[in-house]
């Protein structure tokens, strides 16, 4: 599939989606968000792709909103007013369905990740970034408040001081730094960036979908509710449902007859 400044590949239960806004360090258009809307629309019903890979090409991952595109025409009077409703709709729509994606998301961080880049990269399940990365909460340079989710996600992985600093002054660090603090997961050379990206892919891609699935869901419903007793209702449900697949029982089997599982996603 390919759009104006984007495209997606579908690979061995892959999806690749690769910003394609190059001289612009893949800035985020209007055009591009609501494209990204429809892929992720797209896949979220494709029972063929186990993992989402996004990344960047050229120089960047995502710089961010494209200023002329979007900011320069609302100062300037160009732009619709919009209402937090309107607001709400565009960006902040497009983050709940990506949060919502029953797939794991890799972010192969190629480059430079900031503002909306950053919150891509914070939506993402895991971040794998080159040592050629850098990250900025940038929205406050432009007068503007984090988006995306950032002022909840940031704060979730690098604690609220930390996410403070960032937020509140624009600073861009680097991606060892970025490490330390538990913004990404690993940090590799540029060179072994997609090797290391789509070995992690190919072993989701390969894995029986549907406890990986519920097991990205617990996570975050964890995380929003940090009650054992909720936790544990829902692990004992997603329990049930993994114990009648098929994928469960050649798991079974092939641990008991010492090879490896071929699983089928069902």
């Amino acid at each position: 599939m390919e759009f104006d400044k984007m495209f997606l590949k579908e690979e061995d239960g892959i999806a690749t989606l690769t910003l394609n806004h190059p001289e612009k360090l893949n800035a985020m258009s209007t055009e591009m968000w609501n494209d990204f809307r429809k892929i992720i629309d797209y896949l979220q019903g494709n029972n063929e792709i186990n993992v989402l890979v996004i990344t960047g090409s050229g120089r960047g991952f995502c710089s961010g909103s494209d200023v002329g595109a979007r900011l320069a025409a609302n100062i300037e009077g160009r732009g619709p007013t919009k209402t937090q409703a309107d607001l709400l709709e565009g960006t902040g729509y497009v983050a709940g369905l990506i949060r919502n994606l029953e797939i794991p998301i890799i972010a192969a961080i190629n480059g430079v990740a900031a503002g909306a880049g950053l919150s891509l990269a914070l939506l993402s399940d895991v971040r794998i970034a080159s040592e050629t990365a850098r990250f900025g909460a940038i929205w406050v340079r432009v007068g503007l408040v984090g988006d995306l989710g950032a002022t909840l996600l940031l704060p979730q992985l690098i604690g609220p001081d930390k996410a403070i600093e960032m937020l509140t002054t624009g600073i861009m660090i680097d991606a060892r730094e970025a490490e330390r603090i538990g913004l990404v997961t690993k940090v590799v050379s540029p060179e072994a960036l997609i090797p290391t990206v789509y070995d992690l892919a190919t072993k989701l891609a390969k894995g029986p979908a549907l406890p990986i699935k519920l097991m990205k869901k617990a996570v975050y419903k964890g995380l929003r509710h940090n009650d054992l007793q909720t936790q544990l209702e829902f692990e004992s449900f997603a329990q049930g449902v993994c114990r009648q697949s098929e994928d469960h029982r050649e798991g079974v089997r092939a641990f008991m007859e010492k090879r490896e599982a071929r699983f089928k996603g069902i």
